[in-house]
């Protein structure tokens, strides 16, 4: 969905017994990155003006909520869009490393189609394997942090709801994961906008449902948003 009222909830299996807890999984809002670098998980990437007036716009969308848990990834980005939340709670703010975005030999470089990294040779076999894929983390082991990032928190807000901020494409894998869908795919298509909720609805210890939400849509500019048209020297959005 692509509105802050509306949430889409796909139901991903029945049963589960015990209380009803959510997780949602919040990717961080927009980083100040002029040189548009792929910064994966490089120190000193923070939040730009607007990225801020996204943490606090999903910060102000779950005020409402019974958020007894809030955690973020250690990168600054994730700890910065985490604290308005945390503190609308009166929560402290904890970090688990399992958060952290995925690894990527490309961390540093400009990625685009036509520029950058792609146009050296010498970058070309780490491009062999997009299923693992060969570039970076794979997926599976992605899966496997953010799955146990997840019980976590769950086991953290038993009976309420918790919140941990993430990077895009170790939320869209576990999604993925979740929802039974293959782990490899087309960056372009993920749907997991800046500052969106991920939310992963516990029966007991079962995940019964997932949901999407994007409380700061309007704010997110246009080309960054799922299924725009990357362009030459586009490499912002990747460093997710």
């Amino acid at each position: 969905m692509t509105n802050s009222d509306s949430e889409n909830v796909r139901p991903v299996g029945g049963g589960g017994d015990g209380e009803t807890t959510v997780v949602h999984l919040m990717r961080h809002g927009e980083v100040h990155n002029p040189e548009g670098v792929l910064y994966g998980r490089m120190p000193g990437y923070h939040l730009s003006e607007l990225g801020r007036q996204m943490a606090d716009r999903v910060a102000e969308h779950l005020a409402g909520r019974d958020v007894t848990h809030v955690v973020a990834s250690p990168l600054e980005r994730a700890q910065e869009t985490a604290t308005p939340i945390a503190k609308a709670h009166g929560q402290d703010l904890a970090t688990d490393e399992r958060l952290i975005e995925a690894g990527n030999v490309f961390e540093g470089k400009t990625f685009g189609v036509g520029d950058g990294a792609l146009r050296k040779p010498a970058n070309w076999r780490h491009l062999t394997n997009p299923f693992r894929p060969s570039w970076g983390e794979p997926y599976i082991e992605q899966v496997v942090r953010m799955m146990a990032a997840l019980g976590a928190a769950r086991d953290a807000a038993r009976g309420h709801e918790a919140v941990c901020v993430s990077h895009q494409l170790p939320i869209w894998v576990v999604r993925s994961f979740v929802e039974r869908r293959r782990l490899w795919h087309d960056p372009r298509q993920r749907q997991c906008t800046l500052a969106s909720l991920t939310s992963f609805t516990y029966r007991g210890d079962k995940i019964v449902s997932v949901g999407y939400s994007e409380p700061a849509i309007d704010l997110v500019p246009v080309h960054l948003r799922v299924g725009a048209k990357r362009t030459k020297g586009g490499a912002k959005g990747f460093g997710a």
